[in-house]
């Protein structure tokens, strides 16, 4: 019998009582967390490159957001929004659209539980004032698992198995992936990509989704789930321009990318891009659930009362931790530190590539970063050696995830110092080595 108290023990009462349905990329019980590490219940230490899937972004129990949960449940637990006003709703929804681009930053929003709902929000949003259908979306997508989300995510066929018909009216086009480009063209990168993905939307509207029945195009402006794929530099601006044409709204998913993940606070902003409608997730909550839809204001006006709600979203406790969480990523500046452990991070990469074959492509922006894992012959890894190599950095003392075939997932806080990345990077690099 397992000790008391121990991992093994907490591990073996989870298989007895939780889902299978609930996956888990590593065999570690997770007891406590401080900044960039997480400790077991024996109390060993692990570098966190994933931060709670792209959430702990100030690092795991930063004092300042510890102490904002703690005196805002003295004060006020849920109320709901439903029954009346309540100002860190207030607070934190005027925050979000004070950071969002250009004619965003006047817009207006409403909080959710989770990233999932905050893009069913947005498609919902989108058909409701369009009076319009249909949704545009893209292969290797991720926006969800619930099931209208699950009907624009594309990222892997185990998400929808034995589930349809899912919400109707959602088509998808291929994402440009310019590495292992889906129209299976070579020798390209983002700023020479072939372009047949403007030829394959216009296809798609011309034989698939007549254009005056296009509620929105949804994107994630890096792909998150389905491998850390940056797009060519002119992707978003030519979805813009498809909606500008076709009178559809243009979605961002900033559930992954936002809050400063990419080195801005939203990662459009790389691409001077502003969409009708950004739905968020994950890291605006500080570790609490929390989601939101921001969007034009002429848009979330239109929007009769009672059209949409939810119970605890805008759970007061759950805005105090996501503002404080903003408060420290710009006290701190870790928008800068993002982009410049980053860069360093990548660059580590990059040089370990050249005499490394196993390392295929290194890629993101800021702290989201993808190490996709190839064969001899180019070709990604099996499911099996990805989910091999996770293991046992795991046992390695780094924890992370996959995310598309077989890309490493290099996701740590915002807050991460150089020397911390270096430790955590030697680690990986040698488990590669050793594979």
């Amino acid at each position: 019998m397992p000790a008391e108290g121990s991992s093994a023990q907490l591990i073996e009462r989870d298989k007895k009582s939780v889902s299978p349905t609930i996956y888990r990329y590593t065999d570690i019980a997770f007891a406590r967390g401080s900044g960039s590490f997480l400790y077991d219940f024996e109390d060993k230490r692990y570098f966190d490159f994933v931060a709670g899937i792209a959430t702990m972004n100030v690092g795991h129990n930063h004092p300042r957001v510890v102490k904002a949960i703690a005196e805002q449940a003295g004060e006020l637990i849920h109320a709901a929004a439903h029954v009346g006003y309540m100002k860190p709703y207030v607070d934190i929804m005027e925050k979000l659209i004070s950071l969002a681009p250009a004619t965003l930053n006047q817009g207006k929003g409403i909080l959710l539980n989770s990233g999932s709902e905050a893009v069913e929000t947005a498609i919902k949003l989108a058909r409701a004032v369009s009076g319009r259908s249909m949704v545009l979306a893209f292969m290797d997508s991720f926006h969800g698992r619930s099931m209208g989300a699950l009907a624009s995510t594309a990222s892997n066929s185990s998400y929808r198995r034995h589930l349809a018909p899912l919400l109707s009216g959602v088509e998808h086009v291929p994402f440009p992936n310019c590495y292992r480009c889906p129209f299976g063209h070579t020798d390209h990168d983002r700023q020479d990509c072939c372009g047949t993905w403007r030829n394959f939307i216009q296809m798609t509207l011309d034989k698939l989704v007549h254009p005056e029945d296009l509620a929105a195009i949804i994107v994630e402006p890096i792909i998150g789930e389905g491998g850390y794929i940056v797009p060519p530099d002119d992707f978003l601006q030519t979805l813009r321009d498809f909606c500008d044409r076709t009178g559809a709204f243009l979605i961002a998913d900033e559930v992954q990318t936002g809050m400063g993940r990419t080195g801005t606070w939203y990662a459009v902003e790389h691409w001077n891009v502003t969409p009708d409608i950004i739905a968020l997730g994950k890291a605006i909550g500080g570790g609490l659930p929390l989601g939101a839809t921001l969007a034009r204001s002429d848009l979330m006006d239109a929007w009769w009362p009672a059209a949409h709600g939810s119970t605890f979203g805008g759970n007061p406790i759950a805005c105090r931790a996501g503002l404080e969480s903003i408060a420290i990523i710009e006290e701190e500046k870790l928008l800068d530190n993002a982009t410049q452990i980053g860069d360093h991070i990548q660059s580590r990469f990059k040089t370990a590539q050249k005499n490394l074959p196993l390392i295929g492509d290194v890629r993101g922006m800021g702290l989201m970063i993808g190490v996709e894992l190839v064969d001899k012959q180019g070709q990604p890894i099996t499911s099996d050696q990805i989910k091999h190599i996770i293991k046992k950095l795991g046992i390695a003392g780094v924890v992370m995830t996959k995310c598309g075939q077989s890309t490493l997932r290099i996701a740590p806080a915002l807050s991460i110092t150089r020397e911390i990345a270096d430790e955590a990077c030697e680690i990986i690099l040698k488990v590669l080595k050793d594979f």
